[in-house]
């Protein structure tokens, strides 16, 4: 049972009554107030609160681990940061915060992307298939940024190179961002794109067609 329906004659009252039935804290529970209840006149017309009690889902233990092995590489580089887990059906996903985030995030986002790398490899060791964890990490919204910029970069390129009509080569990437760089234009009718190179100088090229 991960929720619960109940009425009585206060909201606090329905709240302890389903967190004892939940055996559950208040930590561990959202509250959707339903009815707040009303006392009537004289005690005529007075109606019941009635709300309902839903469990959290607790994080597994691999999120946990996750996210303790990301504090301890917090507290070995000397930030000021904290950190928030949560979980879904697509993985393990921690959120950095804190005045010391600039140094989580490193030049272009490469200290996140190995602190990313070690604490999936940390998280996943031993474990195939099903057991597998994919952990994303972020601060302050980063990756959605970087991609909007990437994105962008992509399609500005992609103008430049019809254009000219020669070939734009992009700067060094790690495989995440040319993922990006190579799906915004997928579609693109003038150009295609393809990589050249190795890792860490590996870069984009993008060709009109």
């Amino acid at each position: 049972m991960n929720e619960i329906k109940i009425s009585a004659k206060t909201v606090d009252e329905a709240v302890k009554i389903a967190l004892d039935r939940l055996e559950a804290s208040i930590d561990d529970v959202t509250v959707d107030v339903v009815e707040e209840g009303t006392k009537g006149i004289f005690g005529l017309g007075s109606k019941d609160a009635t709300v309902v009690v839903t469990l959290k889902d607790k994080e597994s233990d691999a999120a946990q681990t996750a996210k303790r092995f990301v504090d301890e590489i917090i507290d070995k580089m000397n930030l000021v940061c904290v950190t928030d887990v949560s979980e879904d059906e697509n993985g393990i996903k921690i959120t950095v915060s804190g005045p010391g985030v600039g140094g989580i995030i490193g030049r272009r986002g490469e200290t996140l992307d190995a602190v990313q790398y070690l604490t999936c490899l940390f998280v996943n060791k031993g474990k195939h298939g099903d057991d597998y964890k994919r952990v994303i990490i972020d601060s302050e919204n980063y990756r959605a940024k970087r991609e909007e910029t990437l994105i962008r970069l992509a399609n500005k390129m992609a103008s430049k190179a019809v254009k000219n009509n020669r070939e734009m080569i992009l700067e060094p990437m790690n495989p995440y961002e040319r993922r990006i760089i190579h799906f915004a234009l997928q579609n693109h009718s003038n150009v295609v794109t393809r990589s050249v190179g190795e890792d860490p100088n590996r870069k984009v090229i993008i060709s009109p067609k």
